[in-house]
Order: C-alpha cells, then sequence, then structure tokens
C-alpha cells in the first residue's frame, strides 16, 4: 500500500485539488489591487479591535480597487453563539463598512469564491488534507486525550517545550499498512500535517509592518483535521486564503508565532503565501500599566458601547484611522473638511508597539467630527439614537422645527460649536431651552462675580425695561449690553475695566453673565444671542421676570 492508496482509504470522496484551482481561478483585478478578509468566529460581540482591523481593510481595498471579504471561522461549533453571523454584519454594517463579498446574514452570501462560511467547506479542506497524505505529508494519528495528556506531562517534567513534534510525534512514523489498518478496524482518529522543519533551524521572513523578523523554523505537527471531520484554523485559513486569493492578511501580532507554521503549510500546499501584515494591539492604560484593551474589563471593547454612548460611527472610524496610521492626524489638520476616503493609508506606517486606546482622545476627535453637522443632519442622528437609547430625549425632539433652531446653534459657521462630543451629551446641552424643563431645576442660580440678589435684580429689570428687543441685530444687541453696563457702572469693554478696575464694579462679561444664568441656569452656554434669538420674546420674558 502507499500514501495514494492511504488518502483514498481516509477521503475516498474527496475530488483532485485540480477541481477547486480551477473552479476559484485567480481574480481578474488591476496591479497593485489588495484582497483581504475579515475572518471572525461567531462567538461573540465584535471587539474593537476587529473594527479597526475592518476600517483598514476597507479602506485599503477601496484605495486599490481590491477586494474586502467575510469569511466566518465556526469550525468551533461549541462556542457558536445564536445569529453570531448577524451580529458580526450588523455590527460593522452599523459603522458604514461594507463587504464586497461573503456573508450578508446566518445563511446567505454574495461573491463568487464562497462558501464563505468554514462550516460550509468541509469537502474542500477534505480534498486537500487527502492530497497532503498523498505527498506523505500528513498521516492520520491515533493518539488518544489520554496519552497525550500523559506526553505533556513528560514534557513539562522535563522542562522542555510542549506539543507533537520530532520522538513525541509517535504516530508519525507509523507505516502505511500499520495506519490502514487501523483505520480498518475503526480505531479513532484525527489527521496531522508532517512538518520538515526543526527548531534548531532559523527562518527569516519579511513582515509589512514589522520588517524582517527571524524565527525558529517550526517543527510541529500540528492538527489538521479534527475528529469531527472540521479543520482546524492553521489549515482552513490557509487554503481559504489561497482558493479566495487573498493577498494581504493584516492581523493583530498575536498571531506572528505561527507565521513559520503558516509559511510551511503554504509552501506544502504549493500556494502562493500572502503578504502577512501583523500590528500591534489596541492597548489601554491600567494605572500607568500597558495591557490588551479586554472584553471581560474594558466596556469599549466592544462596538456596541460606542452606539449606546451615541458616538457617531464616523467620529469612531476616525478615531482608528487615527490609531491605525501615524501620519493620518497631520492630514486631518491640514485637510479638516476632506472625506476620509481621500486619505492614503501605508500599511508600513502602523503601529509595532501598540497604541494606547485614549477615550479623551476619541470624545475630542468626535467633537470635531460632530462640529462639521449640519443642524438637519445632527437632528436626525440625534433622534435615531435618542428614539433607542433616551426616550425623555425623543420627547424633546418632537417638536421637529424648534428642536432645529437649538441644535442650529453656533453650527455652520467659520468657528462651529464644540461642547457636543456624543449624542447622549445633547439632553443636558439642550435641556434648558424647553421652558417646562428650565422652570423645573432649583431656580437658585450660580451668578460667578455678581451675585447679590438686589444687583441681579436691577440688572434684569434695566435690561427688560429699557434694552431688551427681540428684533435686534447681533451689533446692536452687543452694543446695547455695553450701554446697559455703562449705565450700571460696569466697564464697556473687558480691556477697559483692566486698565482700572477701582473705577468700575466690573465689566460688560460680568453683566452679559447675569443674563445668560438667568435664562439658563448655566455660566457657560454656546452664544447668548443665537440662545435668545431662539429662546423668543415670550419665553425670555417669563425667565427674566423679575
Amino acid at each position: 500500500m502507499d500514501y495514494k492508496e492511504l488518502a483514498n482509504l481516509i477521503f475516498p470522496d474527496a475530488k483532485e485539488v485540480a477541481y477547486y484551482e480551477e473552479k476559484y481561478p485567480e481574480r481578474n483585478l488591476e496591479e497593485g489591487a489588495i484582497v483581504t478578509r475579515f475572518a471572525p468566529s461567531p462567538t461573540g460581540f465584535v471587539h474593537v479591535g476587529g473594527l479597526m482591523q475592518c476600517v483598514i481593510n476597507r479602506h485599503l481595498t477601496n484605495q486599490t480597487n481590491g477586494v474586502f471579504l467575510l469569511r466566518i471561522e465556526d469550525t468551533d461549533q461549541k462556542r457558536e453563539i445564536e445569529n453570531g453571523v448577524a451580529q458580526i454584519v450588523n455590527a460593522v454594517k452599523d459603522f458604514g463598512i461594507e463587504f464586497d463579498e461573503g456573508m450578508i446574514n446566518e445563511t446567505e452570501s454574495k461573491g463568487n469564491y464562497g462558501p464563505y462560511k468554514q462550516s460550509e467547506r468541509g469537502e474542500i479542506y477534505k480534498a486537500y488534507a487527502k492530497y497532503l497524505i498523498e505527498q506523505g505529508r500528513a498521516y492520520p494519528c491515533f493518539a488518544s486525550a489520554d496519552e497525550l495528556e500523559e506526553m505533556r506531562k513528560k514534557q513539562e517534567a522535563a522542562k522542555i517545550r510542549t506539543g507533537y513534534y520530532g520522538v513525541w510525534a509517535t504516530y508519525r512514523n507509523l507505516s502505511v499498512e500499520e495506519a490502514a489498518q487501523k483505520i480498518k478496524e475503526g480505531k479513532p482518529y484525527i489527521i496531522r500535517f508532517k512538518s520538515m522543519g526543526s527548531e534548531d533551524k532559523k527562518i527569516r521572513h519579511k513582515d509589512v509592518i514589522k520588517g524582517n523578523i527571524d524565527f525558529p523554523e517550526n517543527d510541529q505537527d500540528i492538527v489538521i483535521i479534527k475528529a469531527d471531520g472540521l479543520p482546524t484554523y492553521h489549515f482552513a485559513h490557509a487554503v481559504d486564503d489561497h482558493l479566495m486569493r487573498v493577498t494581504h492578511v493584516i492581523r493583530s501580532d498575536e498571531w506572528v508565532s505561527s507565521v513559520p507554521l503558516h509559511l510551511e503549510l503554504f509552501k506544502t500546499l504549493g500556494f502562493k503565501t500572502p503578504k502577512y501584515c501583523h500590528y500591534a494591539p489596541i492597548l489601554k492604560d491600567d494605572n500607568g500599566k500597558k495591557r490588551k484593551i479586554s472584553k471581560r474589563k474594558d466596556p469599549e471593547a466592544a462596538v456596541s458601547y460606542y452606539h449606546e454612548e451615541g458616538i457617531p460611527a464616523g467620529a469612531v472610524c476616525e478615531y482608528l484611522m487615527n490609531i491605525g496610521n501615524s501620519n493620518f492626524e497631520s492630514w486631518r489638520r491640514a485637510n479638516p473638511q476632506a472625506p476620509i476616503d481621500e486619505f492614503k493609508f501605508e500599511i508600513n506606517k502602523m503601529s509595532v508597539s501598540g497604541a494606547i486606546f485614549d477615550m479623551v482622545k476619541l470624545l475630542d476627535v468626535s467633537k470635531n467630527y460632530i462640529s462639521k453637522y449640519s443642524k438637519e443632519e445632527m437632528y436626525h442622528d440625534v433622534l435615531n439614537w435618542a428614539n433607542r437609547y433616551d426616550s425623555e430625549l425623543a420627547k424633546l425632539l418632537e417638536n421637529k422645527e424648534y428642536s432645529l433652531e437649538i441644535l442650529g446653534i453656533e453650527r455652520g459657521n467659520a468657528k462651529p460649536r464644540k461642547d457636543i462630543a456624543k449624542w447622549s451629551d445633547v439632553k443636558n446641552a439642550i435641556i434648558y431651552m424647553y421652558d417646562d424643563e428650565f422652570f423645573k431645576q432649583n431656580q437658585n442660580f450660580e451668578y460667578a462675580k455678581i451675585n447679590d440678589k438686589q444687583e441681579i435684580n436691577k440688572i434684569l429689570s434695566l435690561y427688560m425695561e429699557k434694552y431688551f428687543n427681540i428684533q435686534d441685530d447681533k451689533q446692536t444687541w452687543f452694543d446695547k449690553m455695553k450701554d446697559l453696563s455703562e449705565e450700571l457702572g460696569y466697564a464697556r469693554e473687558v480691556k477697559q475695566y483692566k486698565q482700572d478696575p477701582e473705577s468700575y464694579k466690573g465689566h460688560v462679561g460680568d453683566i452679559s453673565t447675569v443674563i445668560r444664568v438667568s435664562l439658563t441656569g448655566r455660566q457657560n452656554t454656546p452664544d447668548l444671542y443665537e440662545i435668545m434669538q431662539v429662546l423668543g420674546k415670550e419665553s425670555i420674558e417669563k425667565r427674566l421676570h423679575v
């Protein structure tokens, strides 16, 4: 009996690999086009690191007229969650990212290189496993769980590497006849890859991001087909990336140690190796210590967190691009209005040391992002968020016309307001604009410099009697504030007061603060004139009634 007969015994119905090579031909793409993939397991929420990978992959494939596909790696079916694929598709779609190919829901896909679920590609993996057995580069292994555990204990006791390799690979050198006999006897088995590597020898690999890396060769005889007939990750990814014609594998550097194995698999299978691009994972500063951002410890690890907080998807993508490429921030400063698609992403400028996830920085990016919204865009996105997460805010926004006026304050001008970082900030930022809500609050306001009740009443009374006119344009309104200040013994200009503080009670800014606080309950607000224009005469008179 030879290897071919053994392969036929194990996989009698498997097709020749030539069938799949013909079925999934090289893609007809222009030179330099990148084909890459997002290949999550349907075992839980999408991690922010996975979202960053999607943002980068989508950008690169758009930039090169390439292909970005979604492949579901569901060979570990014990860990799968219900509707796991739909969760992945929808989570990424919520950030404006769509795939060119791959799964579009639990059961449907698009593209000519599927199936895009590994659990549905069993026949393909069998064909390539059969091919390896025919070449003498894979074999059935009959080691029981107890045998493997005993082997591991011996290795640990001897303080040597654990694993199935070298002299420890006890079923590696079974003759074809012995292996066939055990199979015919019904002995359970799995299929292992037969490595030709030696840990004493070194290989050098050029990573697109990390540059040249030296590794010991792979010498582990890894499992490629499990007892349930499904492949392991390492084998499946090699077959899939080849047949889907992936050119670049962009992934976290936790996979770097697997490179020697992956290179050997690709070479043995006769595949062209994709370019590996290992970037540093997103880190968190935990009391001065850096650690990976964690699903268990950090709410911001889940992409759902950003929706719940109301951080716009576009702002999150901008921030992740910032983490992804060191020159993005300077590009954005130079091109504040340009669409993000115009940025030229360079893989070799990705971080090799790991960027710290900085929520303060993200919110700063988000403030800038939101500042560019029109009032109509603002209303649309805030209402959508409120309908899902804040019914009280949704009720405030029922009067669309008035809400648009409020959201339009200091928006669309040369220096737009930047006090809102997320939709969950909006209710607090606008609630005083509604009379019912304004009068619910405690009216004992903090007035800053002028806090004498009589003086405050005097300022408000004189303003309403002599200076208030809702029809005034902004310059007239401001001039009247100066006139009011002067009449009450305050300097018309801040500068004037600073030059001679003994001659005045204060300055025009102190007067306007009294009116601001009386109208809003706050010392800091957007432009007071614009607020008053939106509140209107009746509301102002109610609020400033002395």
